[in-house]
């Protein structure tokens, strides 16, 4: 059992993920770091950290729920759906990963994000005055984050930020609403799994269920204000610090 510090932290941490998730993803940025401080497993983290912020991401998508438009002329019930059975694959997959081989992959995880916020938005720019994006590319792509999201949370908002501004042309405000329903969709089917399969720290997972929905829901009403700007360059100095970070626990 966690004592009152490690309480607090799993709360802090759930209400700054929440936070991060309805800004512009990588909320696990936030709660992975805690979860590994309080000595969990990495698989049970992800794990434990995917249930934590689902209900934040799910008081974020509620919030958002007015300013739903299909992506790509995808209508979102569809996206959604591809992205549930994603995330149960993906989830599925985490359960069968042995946790050291999962200590290894996840800087490699991390890394991928990282990279998909940096350069994403001049990678759309590029790839719209050379191609037309149909809806099948997009409804393909979704199915890969959706899997990717269920077996590694952290970076998905983040990715999916990317991929809708890259293949669909969304501005970043215009993805609040649908990446957020993303993220929650895939959250919710991972959680399933985990559940069944007994990887949930709950003594950490309950205090974090608890700050995700007060970050979620703070993260909307910023997130309506904030300009875009900030948001990107806040993403990006978080999401690489955590990197470095990771990258020196597995192989330093």
């Amino acid at each position: 059992m966690v004592d009152a510090t490690g309480l607090a932290l799993a709360g802090g941490a759930g209400v700054l993920g929440g936070m991060m998730n309805a800004l512009a993803g990588g909320g696990t940025f936030a709660t992975m770091p805690a979860l590994l401080g309080l000595g969990t497993p990495a698989n049970i983290a992800n794990a434990t950290s995917n249930l934590g912020l689902m209900p934040g991401g799910a008081t974020s998508a509620w919030s958002f729920r007015h300013e739903l438009q299909p992506v790509g002329g995808v209508p979102v019930r569809v996206l959604a759906a591809i992205t549930f059975v994603g995330g149960l694959l993906g989830s599925v997959l985490l359960v069968v990963t042995p946790g050291a081989a999962f200590d290894l992959i996840v800087p490699w995880l991390l890394l991928v994000a990282f990279v998909a916020i940096v350069f994403g938005a001049r990678a759309a720019d590029w790839l719209a005055t050379r191609v037309t994006i149909k809806p099948r590319t997009l409804m393909a792509v979704q199915a890969v984050l959706g899997t990717y999201g269920g077996y590694f949370g952290g970076g998905v908002g983040i990715m999916t930020t990317a991929t809708y501004g890259l293949l669909a042309g969304t501005t970043p405000r215009a993805m609040f609403a649908p990446r957020t329903l993303m993220l929650t969709v895939a959250n919710f089917a991972a959680a399933i799994v985990f559940v069944a399969c007994g990887m949930i720290r709950w003594d950490a997972c309950l205090p974090m269920l608890a700050g995700g929905v007060v970050g979620g829901w703070l993260g909307a009403i910023v997130g309506k204000r904030l300009p875009a700007l900030v948001v990107r360059w806040w993403t990006i100095l978080v999401t690489g610090a955590t990197t470095a970070v990771f990258f020196a626990h597995a192989y330093g």
